[in-house]
């Protein structure tokens, strides 16, 4: 009985071990046949994929379209267009696209397309980022070519203002640029009527653009697209990205940030100018925007400058564009960005060239000048701006923009700590030496005036610098100041009568308000060089 117990209890552990390796074994052959869950497919691979398509706006107006993978970085599709283009001096350029306040915003190459993109499809324009000081420098003519285009396109929507004899020059190389010289039998009279190259374009100015293109024997489209730099780089508008903001007492201003530092205007024209060696460190908190300044000759301590930004994007905008411009026109190499994860704030930081390795490695461009033609595609069109909607006029840059806020600007002082809505960077050692960094600072248009609560705010130089104007509105200009001084030169002018009745009645009268109050009594002309103190203060803005 035993024997047979024995028995039994083996042939059930032989039956239960071999269903066990039956088991195993169909395991086998059901992991050897189907694909694991963890092991991707190539068929699976390929439709994750995923692809998302694009658009961009050309500066002749065209468009380029295509597809690029969803993860990809800026500067991918930032290549790709170049590509297109057959464009290798890219470093001046960038992708800009419109936000959910139709705002322009550059493309960051560094960063994933999806994540800075908040709309779809995704829309975009090339246009210039980095506006070169001397367009000579450039090596290649398209890339002189596709500045012209943009500068054309900063003319006739009013970005860039102009004078009425500027406007004439820059459309006649602009003609000898398209249509090479000038042939009665091709050409005829009216030649240049679907052309648009001002804003306010009249027959007037386009009778002086004919004269001038006439002239131009024998000047190939490339030494035309030289001279037009050459003037327009003189404009004193030339490059600057401007920014809606407010100043401390809460008068609307626009500041300019260019190759050469920050720009303050109020009412179009320039009161103030802080060049990069001056500058700091530059911060945002909320929607503040702040610059720390250098002290001057005769200050001791290092001053703070506020201003009011619409809302924290725009000043974080603000603070982007101002690093990225430092970081390319006065570093020799870009700072990395700062690594850990105890690093408070943004990490943003320029992660392009510098002016200075763009041009060594311009110089090193070692290929036939590429063939491309120039596009007349300017023609009946209206300029259309950078986020892909048609542009206003410079004089209209401070309409229509009550959004800004109207908070108390006492936060302006205060100590703060970076975080997502503030951050300081503190500007690095700039490419020029001292020396050249002293003569800058010193031919500065502005300079810093301390109030009585001992704020630094900025002080309008006596040499107030218009923005260029047209004739007519100079002719204007010139005729008030005339018939101002006419006025107050008049023995019976309102202003005369004004003085001397306070002389008479004021009981706690200055010596000097005597004396002037004498001079008025004797029927003294005016002092001419008050009349041009008065007059230096008129702002006349262009209808």
């Amino acid at each position: 009985m035993q024997d047979l117990a024995s028995d039994n209890k083996m042939a059930r552990q032989e039956h239960n071990s071999k269903q066990v390796d039956d088991h195993r074994e169909t395991e086998d052959m059901t992991e050897k046949t189907s694909p694991n869950k963890n092991m991707k497919s190539p068929q699976k691979g390929s439709k994750r994929l995923k692809t998302a398509p694009f658009k961009v706006m050309l500066l002749d107006s065209s468009e380029y379209e295509g597809e690029c993978e969803k993860h990809s970085k800026g500067q991918t599709l930032m290549d790709m267009v170049c590509e297109h283009l057959n464009l290798l001096e890219k470093d001046y350029f960038g992708l800009t696209f419109a936000d959910t306040d139709s705002q322009k915003n550059w493309l960051d190459p560094s960063k994933e397309i999806k994540k800075q993109m908040r709309n779809s499809p995704w829309l975009f324009a090339f246009a210039v980022k980095f506006y070169p000081p001397d367009p000579s420098q450039l090596t290649e003519d398209i890339t002189r070519y596709y500045l012209c285009l943009q500068l054309r396109d900063d003319i006739l929507s009013g970005r860039l203002p102009c004078s009425f004899v500027t406007h004439a020059l820059l459309g006649s190389y602009t003609i000898q640029a398209e249509l090479g010289d000038y042939d009665q039998d091709e050409h005829g009279s009216d030649y240049i009527n679907d052309f648009r190259f001002a804003p306010n374009q009249t027959r007037e100015l386009e009778e002086r653009v004919m004269e001038l293109h006439r002239s131009y024997k024998g000047m190939t489209p490339a030494e035309a697209e030289i001279n037009f730099l050459e003037n327009a780089k003189k404009l004193s508008m030339y490059g600057v990205d401007l920014h809606h903001a407010k100043d401390s007492e809460g008068i609307e201003i626009m500041l300019g940030v260019c190759a050469n530092g920050l720009l303050i205007y109020r009412d179009r024209l320039r009161i103030n100018r802080f060049a990069w060696p001056k500058i700091l460190k530059i911060s945002y908190k909320r929607s503040n925007f702040y610059i720390k300044i250098r002290p001057g000759e005769f200050e001791q301590f290092e001053s703070t400058i506020g201003f009011k930004l619409p809302n924290h994007r725009a000043a974080k905008r603000l603070w982007k564009v101002c690093i990225e411009h430092h970081t390319f026109f006065r570093l020799v190499s870009p700072e990395p960005p700062p690594k850990g994860f105890l690093v408070m704030g943004s990490k943003f930081r320029y992660s392009g060239r510098t002016q200075a390795q763009t041009r060594q490695a311009s110089a090193l461009i070692d290929r036939p000048a590429p063939h491309f033609e120039r596009s007349t595609s300017k023609r009946y069109l209206l300029s259309r701006s950078l986020d892909g909607e048609f542009s206003r006029p410079v004089s209209s840059m401070c309409e229509n923009h009550d959004s800004l806020t109207h908070r108390s600007f006492s936060e302006q002082r205060r100590l703060h700590s970076p975080s997502v809505d503030e951050q300081e960077t503190e500007l690095e050692p700039s490419l020029e030496q001292d020396e050249d960094d002293k003569d800058e600072d010193q031919s500065q248009d502005t300079e810093l005036e301390r109030d009585h609560d001992g704020n630094v705010s900025p002080s309008r130089k006596k040499e107030i610098m218009f923005l260029d104007k047209s004739k007519d509105v100079l002719l204007k200009h010139q005729a008030s100041i005339n018939e101002l001084k006419r006025a107050l030169r008049e023995p019976n002018s309102k202003l005369m009568n004004r003085e001397k009745r306070l002389s008479a009645t004021s009981p706690t009268a200055t010596p000097e308000k005597k004396a002037l109050g004498g001079r008025a009594a004797g029927k003294d002309p005016v002092n001419s060089l008050s009349v041009e103190g008065f007059v230096q203060k008129t702002v006349v803005t262009s209808p």
